[in-house]
C-alpha cells in the first residue's frame, strides 16, 4: 500500500492515499514498464545530462504517486506524469547551480541502468547540434518527433498555449535543420 507511511517525511491526502491503495502493484508496474524509458529519454535530451534524468524521472514518478488520477485513463496519466517531469526541469533550471554535474568526477557518479545515449546511433550528429539549441527547443523537439506527441498534448505537457507549438516547432525544426547543416567555407576563405 502506498500512503503516508510508506514514505516517510512526505505528507499525502487522504484522497491520494485512498486512490493509491485500489492500485495494485502489477498495474502500476505495467505502466512504469509503458512510461519510464521514453520519460526517461525525454528528461535525458532535453537536460542533456543522464544523471540528473535519473534522478527527475525518480522525483516524477514518486509525485505522480502521491497525487495519481487513475479514473482519468492512463493516456491522462501519461501526459500528467510527463507535466510533473517538466515541472521539475523548470524548477530545476530555475534553482542556482552550486556545481555542475559536469565537474563530479565520472568514477564518483552511479552506473545508469539505461545508457540509451550509447545506443543511438543518431548521438553523434544530434548530441552537439542538441547543445547547441535552448532546452524549450530541445524540449518540443523531442516530444513531438521521440515521444509522437499531438500539438495539443505538447501544450498541455509544456503549459504552453496550442496556438503557439506550432510556431515554436517550426522555428526549432529549422534550427535543427542549420545546425546539422555542414558548415561550407568557399575556397576563398570567405563566408
Amino acid at each position: 500500500m502506498i500512503g503516508a507511511e510508506a514514505i516517510p517525511g512526505v505528507p499525502a491526502s487522504k484522497a491520494a492515499v485512498a486512490a493509491n491503495a485500489a492500485l495494485d502493484a502489477q498495474a502500476f508496474s505495467g505502466f512504469h514498464q509503458r512510461t519510464a524509458r521514453p520519460l526517461w529519454a525525454y528528461l535525458a535530451r532535453v537536460l542533456g545530462n543522464a544523471a540528473l534524468a535519473d534522478d527527475l524521472l525518480q522525483e516524477s514518478f514518486l509525485r505522480f504517486l502521491l497525487t495519481a488520477r487513475w479514473e482519468e485513463g492512463e493516456a491522462a496519466c501519461r501526459s500528467y506524469l510527463y507535466r510533473i517531469a517538466t515541472n521539475l526541469m523548470r524548477d530545476h533550471w530555475r534553482r542556482p547551480a552550486v556545481t555542475s554535474l559536469e565537474e563530479v568526477p565520472e568514477g564518483d557518479l552511479p552506473a545508469s541502468n539505461w545508457q540509451m545515449d550509447e545506443r543511438i546511433d543518431s548521438q553523434g550528429l544530434l548530441k552537439p547540434a542538441f547543445a547547441q539549441m535552448r532546452p524549450r527547443e530541445r524540449q518540443l523537439l523531442w516530444l513531438a518527433y521521440a515521444e509522437g506527441a499531438t500539438h495539443a498534448e505538447i501544450a498541455q505537457i509544456t503549459g504552453l498555449g496550442a496556438m503557439s507549438i506550432r510556431l515554436l516547432l517550426f522555428r526549432a525544426r529549422h534550427k535543427l535543420a542549420r545546425l546539422l547543416r555542414p558548415t561550407m567555407v568557399p575556397e576563398g576563405g570567405k563566408r
